[in-house]
């Protein structure tokens, strides 16, 4: 079989890059085996000069530039772009499908009972611009209101990190509480929420926030941890090499052959891990049940954490997010095992006992009656869905 020699310009300083490596190099296991020209890279437009001696047999990359993608082409061998910002008739894209993220994140907060939102994205950016429209679409089609604020990415020579605080710090305290956020990436998360605390502004309790790609490194850190969209960026790289072995085997492919890659649902964490509720009783029915559904709890330990009655309780919180506190429990349980399914190897009797189950056979019960398989089946499927 012949060794393809196949370069890669891709930003490994983010994890979405390192990811759409992962898949390709995923790619090449199953299929190749290729040879690989890359090297690490920021999110910078310069054209690697190594490149200029280069002799292969194709190329994926993030072309940021008129000039990247003119030098490309120059060598008369397949492209597949990873990005989509300078279109091209005879290069294909494989991408992140930035409405679907948008969309995915006004789900996650109008399911919180959110009715009022903002945007953070950056001026000018497509797959930003592309996002934020997605986003407020979908919120003011449920009849909520949705403010914008954008860098302007142009302005990086003049960027004073003191005016751009003052600057989104006034935006964010513009804005009517309870609101949900979305961030255009994770990666601006810092400095929103050095925004935050300079102008006393507490998450989640007055902005829930929510960013994109779900970059541990990035999320993790953050405090509190950022919540995000699962952008698929692994696939991304996957269906990228696919594309690109399809041309250098000859197959004719353009642009209108590109693909767009769904997200895989969105990681709760602390930032948006909250409901735009305003009985006082019924959020502090839910911050209890936050804090300690996996601890066991049930109806009465809920019941005397808040001074009202059993009764009016149940009523309240019914009337409030249109299901009971036994339902609460269970969707903060499932939503946990869910996630230890997907991104964890513990065994489900582990898995129980984490998601404050005492017999991994009710967890099993439950699971199943929730998203209609067994846990083991459902980590099978995910597993052959992410290989």
């Amino acid at each position: 079989m012949q060794q393809r020699n196949v370069t890669l310009i891709v930003e490994t300083s983010l994890g979405s890059g390192r990811e759409i490596l992962r898949g390709i190099a995923r790619y090449s296991r199953e299929h190749g085996p290729w040879l690989f020209h890359h090297e690490w890279r920021n999110t910078d437009l310069h054209y690697p000069p190594w490149l200029d001696d280069w002799s292969g047999d194709g190329i994926i990359a993030r072309i940021e530039s008129r000039r990247i993608r003119k030098k490309l082409k120059s060598f008369g061998v397949p492209v597949v772009d990873v990005l989509g910002s300078f279109p091209d008739k005879s290069i294909p894209v494989v991408h992140v499908d930035d409405r679907a993220i948008g969309e995915a994140a006004a789900g996650h907060f109008l399911d919180r009972g959110y009715t009022r939102f903002g945007y953070c994205g950056l001026k000018g950016v497509d797959w930003s611009d592309r996002r934020g429209t997605a986003f407020r679409d979908a919120v003011l089609a449920e009849g909520g209101t949705c403010s914008v604020h954008a860098w302007d990415a142009a302005r990086r020579d003049a960027w004073s990190w003191d005016r751009e605080v003052a600057d989104m710090t006034s935006w964010l305290r513009s804005l009517d509480t309870p609101a949900g956020v979305m961030l255009c990436n994770d990666l601006h998360s810092h400095f929103i929420l050095q925004a935050c605390r300079r102008g006393g502004i507490r998450i989640p309790d007055d902005l829930a926030m929510i960013g994109v790609d779900n970059d541990p490194s990035v999320c993790d850190l953050c405090e509190p941890p950022l919540s995000s969209v699962v952008s698929d960026d692994e696939k991304v790289g996957y269906e990228a090499a696919g594309l690109l072995d399809d041309m250098m085997q000859g197959r004719k492919r353009t642009r209108a052959d590109s693909t767009w890659i769904k997200p895989r649902g969105v990681r709760t964490r602390q930032s948006s891990d909250a409901l735009a509720v305003q009985d006082t009783h019924v959020a502090a029915a839910v911050r209890f049940i936050r804090d300690h559904a996996f601890d066991g709890i049930g109806l009465t330990d809920v019941v005397q954490a808040v001074p009202v009655s059993r009764s009016v309780l149940q009523e309240r919180f019914k009337a409030a997010l249109g299901h009971t506190i036994h339902d609460e429990i269970m969707n903060q349980r499932m939503d946990h095992a869910r996630f230890l399914l997907e991104q964890s190897d513990r065994t489900l009797a582990d898995i129980a006992e984490k998601c404050g189950f005492s017999q991994q056979s009710y967890f099993g019960y439950v699971f199943r009656k929730v998203f209609g398989m067994t846990p083991h089946t459902y980590r099978s499927k995910y597993r052959d869905q992410g290989a």
